[in-house]
């Protein structure tokens, strides 16, 4: 494999760099990183962000230009991950729909959901959610039960969503019916767009531990949704589904974890205990080398996955492959982050960053969690990526004590 970048490539790279320099927020490459605390507040910073990447066409690059994006390779794609990561820029409010919904309507939406929906995802004046996880249907999404049931040219709509990501923010939402249970749990299942902003809809964040809310609980009140929203067919919408996990499980923060790692290098650099820098402490260094060959081998598994993206235009299920890596990395490594702080783990807004490190390590808990567990992607690997049998006695994670 080569992993030299072509002189195109870096040309990209420098463009990029130089436009986040002019456009990122005021103190926000010295290190001032503040996002409002304030719900609405954090809200319009985010829209603004979101408006001002669709102005310099950085938003949804990978997009055909069809649609309004950059048509940019899977490896200009790569290196804008790694540029983004190492200027922690803000998060994009629409990274669901511009990342996980834009690019499924591509592939199975209407000619007229084309038309409607996607100009306006990548200017985030239209925020998306996945209505996805339920109570009683975490990772099984099978096993929802929030129905859906055809009433003239409508559908009707009544259940419960939950851990559902800016949810408190969007205008849409993916929402993933049962439409009929008389067949297997993969069956009787309907993708529908609904509209947020309607009576039958209404959302409760819920408080993290992280002291957050991110994400919501959502509730369908015989909420309404015409026909024409069904995106594929009805009751054959688990092909809907599985495209779209493939583009969602096709992502990685990898380049984010590595970048965390620097800072926390950088902390134990500059911060001593016993009278001798973090860094020179024997346990320490053990522990940093040992992340960071984690890091660049999880690396070159991601760059190989986009190799072979590059050759079936695709995302495959190797992509879960990145998932677990990097949910146990992220863990691992904010593991350490609270270990080398010590006491100052205990504190919230004077500690390092304002607290930001708890928050970080509180976080990666949920992201075990987020997009399907660490177990769901194993059997993902096993069944899809190495041909293995369908093995559904497993009870226990891989990670428990034995």
């Amino acid at each position: 494999m080569d992993f030299e970048y072509t002189s195109e490539q870096e040309q990209f790279r420098e463009e990029l760099q130089a436009w986040l320099e002019e456009n990122l927020p005021d103190g926000w490459t010295e290190g001032d990183r503040d996002v409002p605390d304030d719900q609405d507040e954090r809200e319009q910073f985010l829209r603004d962000w979101q408006a001002r990447l669709y102005e310099g066409n950085w938003a949804g690059l990978h997009w055909p230009s069809e649609y309004g994006g950059r048509d940019a390779s899977l490896l200009k794609q790569t290196v804008y991950r790694e540029e983004t990561a190492k200027y922690h820029t803000p998060q994009q409010i629409n990274a669901i729909g511009i990342n996980f919904v834009g690019p499924t309507l591509m592939e199975l939406g209407t000619d007229e959901q084309k038309e409607r929906y996607l100009p306006n995802m990548l200017n985030g004046e239209e925020v998306w959610c996945q209505g996805y996880s339920e109570p009683g249907a975490g990772s099984d999404i099978a096993s929802l039960t929030t129905r859906a049931e055809r009433d003239g040219d409508e559908f009707r709509i009544n259940g419960q969503k939950i851990w559902t990501s800016y949810a408190h923010y969007a205008d849409w939402c993916f929402l993933v019916t049962r439409t009929d249970d008389s067949g297997l749990k993969h069956e009787g299942i309907t993708t529908i767009l609904v509209d947020m902003d309607q009576e039958g809809v209404s959302t409760s964040p819920i408080h993290q531990a992280s002291d957050e809310e991110g994400f919501n609980q959502m509730y369908f009140d015989d909420a309404v949704a015409p026909a024409e929203n069904v995106v594929g067919e009805v009751d054959e919408g688990w092909d809907v589904v599985m495209t779209l996990s493939s583009f969602e499980h096709g992502t990685t923060r990898i380049f984010s974890i590595e970048q965390r790692y620097k800072d926390i290098l950088e902390y134990c650099k500059n911060n001593t205990r016993n009278g001798q820098p973090l860094v020179q402490d024997p346990v320490v260094r053990q522990e940093l080398a040992d992340l960071d060959s984690r890091i660049q081998a999880a690396k070159v598994s991601h760059l190989r996955n986009v190799s072979k993206q590059m050759e079936t235009g695709m995302p495959g299920p190797e992509g879960s492959m990145d998932l677990v890596v990097a949910d146990e990395l992220a863990n691992d490594l904010e593991n350490f982050a609270v270990n080398i702080l010590g006491p100052e783990a205990a504190l919230w807004e004077d500690g390092p960053e304002d607290g930001q490190w708890v928050r970080d390590y509180l976080q990666t808990y949920g992201s075990w969690i987020a997009a399907g567990t660490g177990d769901i992607q194993r059997n993902i690997i096993g069944e899809r990526v190495l041909g293995m049998p369908k093995d559904d006695k497993s009870q226990t994670s891989h990670r428990e004590e034995s």
